[in-house]
């Protein structure tokens, strides 16, 4: 197969970028680790750019198999949290002083990102989340986060229970045990590396924020000894031979390898990868199969001949408008089959109205129509006065909702036309 077809037949696999400064210009990256694995397993990264006014443009990245976020500063409390924090002034500005580079907030990167899960969650795209990720995973189905762990949880905790979940100093090397639940995915992925029935890994992380509340969709699937979740799924969207994957992990299995090496600690490091990709393949399968061109209709002998007829008047008034003819009474019959056919089977628009007239087609429901049309108008200004006072919480949930209710239609559309195609192929 050659080069340039690859892009058309492999998945696609959206993943946010991260901007920085560079030689005093903003830069946006992904951490290769990430493409490096996607690419490996049969899929196409495509890097969608932390750039104003992204978060508008989605549509123009479709088709959309699957979405990985990952590493970034601080999502914005105000998404996940409704009441005050308990930390002090003093302590926030702490945080900031320790953790300068996570907790400058990119709004526009919440805002592309949070867009990305919530549309996975509408259509059960395929999603996994790493680090900032799970965090933005959490958040978009109603969780909340821990603002920092080492003032909310770690000074609260006798010293042998406190974890340390980030090492400025040693990013890569740095490791901290986590226990895994049974019978979740990542017990699967690493059983061959639990030692002495301990169900204990050690992993590598980089954050000092975390889940506080994990939305009520979700399984934890580790913890670390701080009582942190590590990881967690939803079960009812796991299985990844039917492109069904929902997955966050707080820690980093891309960059759990031993030193100076591209060796990783576990086999079952690159697992999530593994899985994500395949869940993304079969995904990209299934859509395909829904959206494929349908065989025209095959309409019976009768059915064809008013085919014929309607057609035949349509092209009538065609003619006598371009040549801007006057219509012989012999014709009058011919224009009225198309008059007729449109008043039982469509409602015009004006535009559309006055452009019959000039044809000399007879358009009998106008009265009715533009009253249709003015009920219409005051529908929708009673309808922007009421969405005006809502949230844009509410607007976002209510999108997602007609959304939701537009691809559920357009399913049940083609599923009819489907079956009336199989009873016209049996007559």
């Amino acid at each position: 197969m050659a080069v340039e077809e690859l892009s058309v037949v492999l998945p696609r696999v959206l993943i946010v970028s991260r901007r920085t400064v560079r030689k005093n210009k903003f830069v946006d990256f992904v951490g290769e680790y990430h493409l490096d694995l996607i690419v490996s397993y049969g899929a196409v990264p495509v890097i969608v750019p932390r750039v104003s006014g992204v978060h508008m443009l989605l549509d123009s990245f479709e088709p959309i198999h699957g979405v990985l976020l990952c590493e970034g500063e601080d999502i914005d409390p105000s998404l996940y949290n409704d009441e005050l924090s308990n930390l002090s002034v003093e302590e926030l500005e702490e945080i900031r002083r320790l953790h300068a580079s996570d907790t400058a907030i990119d709004k526009e990167k919440d805002t592309i990102e949070l867009r990305l899960a919530k549309l996975c969650l509408e259509r059960n795209i395929p999603y996994l989340g790493i680090c900032r990720g799970s965090q933005v995973l959490n958040v978009a189905c109603g969780g909340t986060l821990i603002q920092d762990i080492g003032k909310e949880i770690s000074k609260n905790l006798p010293e042998n229970q406190r974890v340390v979940h980030m090492d400025y100093d040693n990013y890569d090397g740095h490791r901290h045990v986590i226990e895994v639940v049974e019978e979740t995915p990542l017990h699967h992925w690493f059983k061959d590396s639990l030692e002495d029935e301990k169900m204990e890994i050690s992993v590598n992380s980089y954050h000092h924020q975390g889940v506080k509340k994990l939305a009520q969709r979700f399984v934890p699937m580790a913890f670390a000894p701080d009582g942190l979740v590590e990881g967690f799924y939803d079960p009812d969207a796991y299985n990844p031979a039917e492109g069904k994957f929902i997955m966050g992990l707080q820690f980093h299995p891309e960059r759990m390898r031993q030193e100076d090496s591209d060796e990783f600690d576990y086999p079952g490091c690159t697992f999530a990868y593994q899985e994500f990709v395949k869940a993304v393949v079969a995904y990209q399968k299934k859509l395909l199969s829904t959206t494929t061109i349908q065989k025209p209709l095959k309409l019976n002998q009768e059915m064809e001949k008013k085919r014929k007829i309607i057609v035949r008047s349509f092209s009538l008034a065609r003619d006598l408008y371009e040549k801007g003819c006057t219509v012989q009474p012999s014709k009058t019959s011919d224009l009225d089959v198309g008059a007729e056919f449109l008043e039982s089977n469509t409602a015009l628009s004006l535009q559309q109205e006055t452009r019959l007239m000039q044809m000399g087609a007879t358009v009998r429901n106008a009265s009715s129509y533009l009253q249709r049309l003015k009920m219409n108008e005051e529908k929708e200004r009673l309808a922007r006065k009421v969405m005006g006072k809502m949230s844009v919480e509410q607007l976002s949930d209510l999108k997602t909702f007609y959304n939701m209710m537009g691809q559920i239609s357009s399913e049940v559309l083609e599923r009819k036309l489907q079956d009336l195609m199989i009873l016209d192929e049996e007559f």
